[in-house]
């Protein structure tokens, strides 16, 4: 990538007043070795139980994890997560992350599953740098919207690994314009996957899941069809405003934490990419695990 023409574009972005340090910017830019841009995730964690059940689901996480590492391996990954909310955004820069069992009322092996990956505190703090108010921490580890994906993804723990959160109470458009000043860290070799999920209607789908029922309400299946579609035509933006698909988008979205992190995804991406599902479904109810991958 030309540094200048990056550095020339990002001054233009709607979001430019929201980078720490121009300088700051440059000099990373400058003394970090230019490598072939990483793609960018977007991964539909579901259920917690996936990181210990072998399903066509986690099949199809290994399999893009393998053509990632054969095609281009990371250097680090940075998660940005459902299960991470805070006010302003930190950047976790521990040496070695903890594993955070973040849920409830699973069975005992689910506690008892380890990810021993280490973290990147040189990338972490240089990420926080990226971002006018964003600081770094120690205090959060990899809660399970990052370490369960990145079991399948990355299974031999070895690509360096931490979690930027989510600034709660920002505009859908926030999100999405913010993700632009993280396009260094694409060039550099950090592969950013958001996790979350397109539909997530817990109040919905938790007595589907008690009973083992996982036929998909209609209303769910057409939302994860509006956004598929939006994905196909490259209408990202149009995805920073769920409400406008109507009662669906309202039933498929009654949070926005599981939302949000598509919009990191999807403002990462570049023009001449596309965005290319490699797992869908809707199940109980209310949940789609629909998951794409963001190159060229």
């Amino acid at each position: 990538m030309k540094r200048r023409a990056f550095l020339h574009g990002l001054c233009v972005l709607p979001l430019g007043t929201m980078v720490k340090d121009i300088k700051i910017l440059q000099e990373w830019v400058d003394g970090t070795p230019a490598t072939v841009r990483q793609p960018v995730l977007f991964i539909g964690h579901g259920s917690p139980m996936n990181a210990i059940e072998s399903n066509p689901y986690t099949m199809a996480l290994r399999e893009i994890g393998a053509r990632i590492l054969e095609r281009n391996r990371p250097i680090a990954a940075m998660v940005v997560s459902a299960h991470w909310l805070t006010r302003g955004t930190l950047v976790q820069k521990s040496a070695a992350p903890e594993i955070i069992y973040d849920f409830g009322g699973f069975p005992d092996e689910l506690y008892k599953v380890q990810y021993p990956v280490a973290g990147n505190p040189n990338i972490a703090t240089d990420t926080a740098s990226l971002i006018a108010g964003a600081m770094p921490t120690e205090d959060w580890g990899l809660d399970h919207g990052a370490w369960a994906v990145l079991k399948h993804l990355f299974p031999k723990a070895d690509i360096p690994s931490f979690q930027m959160s989510i600034d709660w109470g920002k505009p859908m458009l926030h999100h999405y314009e913010l993700a632009g000043m993280l396009s260094a860290l694409r060039e550099r070799g950090v592969l950013i996957i958001g996790s979350g999920n397109i539909v997530h209607n817990l109040g919905v789908s938790i007595p589907m899941l008690g009973s083992g029922n996982r036929k998909p309400f209609d209303w769910a299946v057409e939302f994860d069809a509006w956004v598929a579609n939006a994905l196909q035509n490259g209408d990202y933006r149009k995805l920073t405003s769920y409400e406008s698909a109507g009662k669906m988008g309202l039933l498929s979205v009654p949070s926005p934490d599981h939302y949000i992190p598509l919009l990191y995804t999807l403002g990462l991406a570049r023009p001449g990419e596309s965005a290319r599902t490699f797992y869908e479904s809707v199940e109980y109810g209310g949940i789609s695990m629909r998951s794409f991958i963001v190159d060229s």
